[in-house]
């Protein structure tokens, strides 16, 4: 049995379904971001900055504020401004005041942003078809389903 199985077992006597059912969620998420975490790394990109060039590539040539790409990221993180900075000081993304209303910041993909996540796109689709394509169509979307219902019933 492996390290980290070994670490999350508790008798089941402690245990109700839901809360194994929340262990097994957690536990299979991390084993699935790190998998995708692999996948970006040979471009020298994290999980969450490659989240949020996917983010900003969606919103189009108009980019985001600042606040919007937050909220619209899997996992939420505290200091976007550095993960912005970091971004930026590579040329994958740019910032700019709004004209109307200066406290507002719109982020934009760049063209390199764009290349880079071009580059990503077959290396990721691959890591997910490993990760969940023996699954099979109905049973994904049955999942999608399940956890789409545990997020709205979550909140």
């Amino acid at each position: 049995m492996a390290r980290e199985e070994r670490a999350v077992k508790a008798p089941k006597a402690l245990r109700s379904l839901e809360q194994e059912a929340f262990l097994s969620v957690q536990r299979t998420a991390d084993l699935l971001a790190r998998g995708a975490e692999e996948a970006v790394k040979p471009l020298g990109l994290s999980g969450t900055q490659y989240n949020v060039l996917r983010i900003l590539r969606g919103a189009g040539p108009d980019g985001l504020c600042c606040r919007e790409a937050a909220e619209r990221m899997l996992t939420r993180d505290p200091d976007i401004t550095r993960l912005l900075d970091r971004l930026e000081r590579r040329g994958l993304v740019v910032r700019a005041r709004a004209s109307a209303d200066r406290r507002v910041i719109t982020v934009r993909i760049t063209p390199e942003g764009l290349r880079i996540l071009a580059k990503l796109d077959k290396p990721v689709a691959e890591c997910h078809r490993r990760q969940l394509g023996h699954l099979g169509q109905r049973p994904l979307k049955r999942l999608i389903e399940l956890l789409n219902s545990t997020r709205v019933t979550s909140r």
